[in-house]
């Protein structure tokens, strides 16, 4: 039995919003507790000022219980927050399933005009799918769900669809990985941590290891003899300046440490809360559980290992109070040792953090694919085969049309076939060939693909479909596109790809676009290359009875009581019904 998405979602935002309210009730409660402790031990000591050990003791009791509450306070507005994150989780839901996600992060940054086919089927920009299928909550995440799309990857289509129905089916598990994930802001990116952790020269000596413990009972003791004036007052002077002049020897070093970790601490602390997310969790399908073994050590989990880094990060970041730092430097050689137990963490896990920080990224990615597949029951994951057919698909439709009104087609093309589309102006030729291309790329990533049945053969993409003269390279439209289509030539002659073509050679006039057009699918066809053109030019259609390879198809339009109508459909044959003189006509244009 198929689940409703949309009312997932809403149950879902109303439970968040009632416990959203549920703890600001407590949020309110804990601060005028606080308060009323605060204000009640001031009073307290001031009342008892007179006898210096009730005092004392109702400061301490005072104290104790502010911080208490202090702990309990950011607890519970922590879990607002997160709250609070998941019903902004469910509202983008609901609200992008009625179309409303052309605000969102667009992924234009990802787009390449050089690549094989993110230019030309809207995989990026305003609209794109990547606009519509994105839940990432990190950048590196982003960019992994970016270069999954980008991929053209063939191999291991099965275990992706496997992982993708996994998580489709933990939604819950997904949107607080996703919630936790947008709570805390990271200014530095994983890659420069990266870059920084295996290019940080270690600088504090292993004497380290005990040498700030040892000057910090012998601070002890100084003071402890001072006190009972065993020596003179003095020499805890001498001590303390003694402190900070070791501390002074590494200074420089240490700044510029403390520097470094001041910009990645927020990111440790984020990946140390996603990390804990994916240890605690169990899954089955073999590449999750491969992801997750990755980040599982024998004596230690990767999360615990994030978390003690996190403190060590935090400990350091302390040392801008002036009275602390004097204090803890002369007598503790505070900085010393905690700038030692932050090098000795690099010096361990310096190799193992970039692997680490592929997984959170990884299941952040997939969290988007999980999600895609949750928001759609009614797709299918393409059937994966090896036998003659590359895609044989029923009701193929383009998945950001509105469902209401996609008009789906059946598709059959075997391997090494070409087809020639041809068909009137609008009447939906480059949506049929950029559904055939999102069925490609959806189903290599391993996602159900807009149809009801797929059989597929995976293959990778190439096309030619948007191709713009370029100013600043001095290059003409005819030239550029000469260009792409020499690419996908030399591209054929390594490996298969299936080739989607739009209107070729448009920067020439008709007779040479006719001749050329022809020899090139010729070329194509000895190829023996497998593919879809669409085109105007009707001479071409004729190649279907020189070459067995080739078969026509066409989208129709009708004239009906001097009104222009589509039905969209593919049908086998060659456009009868051409409309530009029409359109013209209609529009008053001639």
């Amino acid at each position: 039995m198929k689940h409703e998405p949309n009312a997932y979602y809403q149950k879902q935002l109303e439970s968040h919003q009632t416990a959203v309210k549920t703890f600001n009730k407590k949020l309110f409660t804990f601060s005028m507790l606080r308060l009323g402790i605060f204000l009640g031990t001031l009073l307290g000591v001031y009342l008892t000022f007179q006898n210096w050990q009730v005092a004392l003791g109702v400061g301490v009791l005072g104290t104790a219980l502010f911080i208490f509450t202090l702990t309990k306070y950011t607890d519970i507005k922590y879990q607002r927050n997160l709250h609070k994150a998941l019903v902004a989780i469910n509202e983008d839901e609901l609200a992008i399933a009625i179309g409303n996600f052309h605000e969102r992060p667009t992924g234009l940054e990802f787009q390449n005009p050089t690549h094989f086919y993110s230019l030309d089927i809207d995989l990026f920009g305003k609209g794109s799918f990547f606009q519509f299928i994105n839940r990432t909550s990190i950048n590196e995440g982003t960019k992994t769900l970016a270069n999954a799309l980008n991929a053209n990857d063939i191999d291991n289509v099965e275990p992706r669809q496997v992982a993708i129905k996994e998580l489709a089916d933990k939604p819950d598990w997904r949107q607080h990985f996703s919630g936790v994930a947008s709570l805390i802001h990271v200014e530095t990116p994983a890659v420069k941590i990266i870059e920084w952790l295996k290019s940080h020269q270690i600088f504090l000596p292993k004497m380290m290891a005990w040498f700030p413990l040892a000057f910090t009972v012998a601070s002890l003791a100084i003071v402890g003899l001072s006190v009972f004036q065993v020596i003179a007052p003095i020499f805890v002077l001498l001590w303390l300046l003694l402190g900070l002049i070791i501390t002074g020897v590494y200074l420089k070093k240490i700044n510029n440490l403390a520097s470094n970790t001041d910009k990645v601490k927020d990111t440790f602390r984020q990946y140390a809360t996603l990390l804990n997310q994916i240890e605690q969790e169990t899954f089955t399908s073999g590449l999750l559980k491969n992801k997750q073994e990755q980040i599982q050590l024998e004596h230690q989990k990767a999360s615990e290992i994030f978390a003690k880094f996190s403190q060590h990060l935090d400990a350091l970041d302390n040392r801008n109070n002036f009275i602390s730092a004097l204090l803890g430097n002369g007598f503790l050689l505070i900085d010393l040792k905690n700038s030692y137990k932050v090098e000795q963490w690099i010096a361990q896990y310096h190799e193992t953090v970039g692997h680490w920080f592929e997984v959170v990224s990884f299941f952040d990615a997939y969290n988007s694919l999980g999600n895609y597949g949750f928001n759609h029951p009614d797709y299918v994951f393409p059937n994966i085969v090896t036998k003659e057919a590359t895609i044989e698909a029923k009701h193929l439709g383009h998945p950001l049309l509105d469902a209401k009104k996609r008009v789906a087609s059946d598709l059959t093309i075997n391997n090494q076939e070409f087809l020639i589309v041809t068909g009137a102006n609008m009447a939906g030729k480059s949506t049929f060939l950029r559904t055939v291309s999102l069925h490609i790329v959806m189903a290599n990533v391993g996602l159900p693909v807009c149809a009801t049945s797929s059989n597929y053969q995976p293959i990778k993409l190439i096309t030619s479909m948007r191709t713009s003269d370029s100013l600043t390279d001095d290059s003409s439209y005819f030239f550029s596109e000469l260009t792409r289509l020499k690419f996908i030539v030399d591209a054929i002659q390594k490996e298969p790809y299936f080739i989607i073509l739009d209107e070729i050679l448009k920067g020439t006039n008709s007779t040479d676009k006719a001749i050329g057009s022809k020899k090139f699918v010729e070329k194509l066809v000895a190829s023996n290359a497998t593919g879809i053109i669409a085109t105007h030019d009707l001479s071409l259609c004729t190649i279907e009875t020189e070459l067995e390879p080739v078969k026509n198809y066409y989208f129709d339009a009708q004239i009906i009581n001097d009104e222009l109508f589509f039905d969209y459909k593919f049908k086998k044959g060659i456009c009868q019904n051409m409309n530009a003189s029409f359109l013209l006509k209609k529009m008053e244009i001639i």
